[in-house]
């Protein structure tokens, strides 16, 4: 897998993304908690959002990006600010994968967040899964709001 095959899971699923939070029913109904369900699906939005931006905007692309993630998950934000979130980190994203070298994806991630280290290709494979983990709650905690 290329750098633009990345690209293009990221900013498919980052579409996905905001699609599923413009079908909510309201913006109440981002931040509701559901019974077993620990966090509102705009608090996943700042999350997932913050966790791209982190490890291939900050640590990757060398962005400057500060993570706040006890806000991610404490916080709230406007609409308009969750859809700015989520186009600033496909932009982010976009520009990484634009120009980098497909060479680095076998290079050592900068971070040891295993206990061991992985490839920058492991280490974008874990954060796609993730986003899609997280996409697929965020799905259906709208559909039980629904």
């Amino acid at each position: 897998m290329h750098g633009q095959e990345f690209n293009k899971l990221f900013q498919r699923d980052l579409d996905k993304l905001m699609t599923e939070m413009e079908s909510y029913p309201n913006y109440e109904s981002l931040w509701v908690k559901v019974e077993g369900i620990n966090n509102s699906a705009g608090n996943l939005i700042m999350h997932l959002c913050g966790n791209l931006q982190h490890f291939i905007g900050a640590q990757m692309a060398k962005s400057g990006y500060v993570r706040e993630r006890d806000f991610e998950f404490a916080g709230k934000l406007s609409f308009d600010e969750l859809k700015n979130e989520i186009n600033t980190t496909k932009k982010v994203l976009d520009g990484y994968f634009t120009q980098m070298n497909s060479s680095s994806l076998d290079d050592k991630f900068p971070i040891d967040h295993f206990g061991h280290p992985v490839t920058n290709r492991f280490f974008l494979m874990h954060l796609q899964g993730h986003l899609n983990y997280h996409l697929g709650q965020i799905n259906y905690h709208r559909r039980i709001l629904s």
